[in-house]
């Protein structure tokens, strides 16, 4: 099959200046390159005529000899007369990455941080670590909030070097491996792969003179003191960020996030369930059984009156509406449940115990039935023993 004028694969007319080649050869490229064209099975041989094309059309002398002789230039049959683009593009994949690498930036340069080559590329210094800082705080702190002061241990600027990594007086030079890029390219077979420069780090820039307070970097360890809100209503798990007060960045770059988690340290009489509160209560027989009230202290510092009606047993419940957490991110307060735990008294005086057998005498008095029960019980292990 015969070849296809070069002028014509690219779109452009005969005598046109290497910008307009370049131009053309790019919007085809772009067009048919073959990880844009899934579904077109003819576009990896369009898009190979097509850098085949660029090959011989963007060099002076091969140019020269296409216009002179046309395809026959770069066959075998010319001897020594004329030169081959690359060996031809169908029998290896050199010419592909000597072509497209031209136009590489102009095709992908958003996808790889919009750095041009040469030595126009831009810098991209690298952002500091977050940081994570484990707060414990008591369930009084929680209910109340606060406002407290911690020393973090972090990375901050140089001040000797106002972060740049240079001795005064010195400037960063770009590097000379990546041309200030910060990136480096290599052929591999089919497709061209960005590293990171090994010479900068990805910096895009070199020290010759470096810092001697912070060796070139930047940045020195220094502990810092903070002031952080701990807003009412937080409990274990809250996590408070703090926007640019994480390590500094290398050579002046941006600085991380420091993220605060809250602990919230168990109490000896409140357990805590989302806003709401829980605790145990000792309530005295005489008044579990009679009724009264009783006086608890509440998580704000303060006590709350609870009334207690008469006959209540251990494990009842009371509530205290609106006397637990505050809601964190709004909304109404938890509540306080107490649990009664009657008790029984010990260490009875002659008097407290008389009293108290008279009371068990005059229950089985008013209630003939479980005299009855107790005297049938007693009958059947007596004849036990017996």
């Amino acid at each position: 099959m015969a070849k296809r004028d070069y002028y014509d694969v690219l779109g452009v007319a005969k005598g046109a200046s290497p910008d307009e080649i370049k131009k053309g050869y790019r919007k085809k490229a772009k067009e048919l390159h073959p990880d844009r064209n899934a579904d077109n099975p003819n576009a990896e041989a369009q898009f190979k005529e097509a850098n085949e094309a660029y090959e011989v059309l963007k060099d002076a002398d091969k140019k020269a000899a296409y216009d002179r002789f046309g395809h026959a230039a770069f066959e075998g049959g010319m001897g020594g007369g004329g030169a081959r683009p690359g060996g031809g593009f169908g029998g290896g994949q050199g010419d592909f990455g000597s072509a497209f690498s031209d136009v590489f930036d102009d095709l992908f340069g958003d996808f790889m941080g919009g750095q041009r080559g040469g030595g126009g590329g831009r810098q991209r210094a690298a952002r500091g670590s977050d940081l994570r800082y484990n707060l414990r705080v008591s369930l009084e702190d929680a209910y109340a909030g606060l406002q407290k002061t911690i020393n973090v241990p972090t990375s901050v600027q140089c001040d000797a070097c106002n972060g740049t990594g240079a001795e005064d007086g010195s400037e960063p030079t770009t590097c000379p491996t990546c041309s200030g890029m910060g990136k480096v390219r290599a052929q591999q077979g089919f497709f061209t792969v960005e590293r990171t420069c090994p010479t900068c780090g990805g910096l895009g820039q070199i020290i010759k003179d470096p810092c001697r307070a912070c060796g070139g970097a930047g940045r020195v360890e220094k502990d810092r003191a903070l002031s952080v809100n701990i807003p009412a209503g937080v409990e274990t798990g809250t996590r408070i960020r703090l926007a640019g007060e994480g390590e500094a960045g290398m050579r002046g770059g941006p600085s991380g996030d420091l993220y605060i988690f809250i602990d919230v340290a168990d109490h000896k009489l409140f357990e805590r369930d989302g806003t709401n509160l829980f605790c145990r209560v000792p309530v005295s027989m005489g008044t579990a059984a009679l009724g009264g009230s009783i006086e608890v202290p509440t998580i704000d510092g303060g006590r709350g009156r609870v009334q207690i009606p008469a006959g209540s047993q251990s494990g009842r419940q009371m509530r205290l509406r609106s006397k637990g957490m505050p809601a964190l991110r709004g909304g109404a307060a938890g509540d306080m449940f107490i649990e009664l735990a009657v008790e029984t008294p010990v260490n009875l005086t002659a008097r407290q115990k008389e009293l108290l057998r008279e009371f068990e005498d005059l229950s089985e008095e008013n209630n003939p039935e479980s005299s009855s029960f107790f005297s049938s019980v007693k009958s059947f292990w007596d004849s036990m023993k017996g």
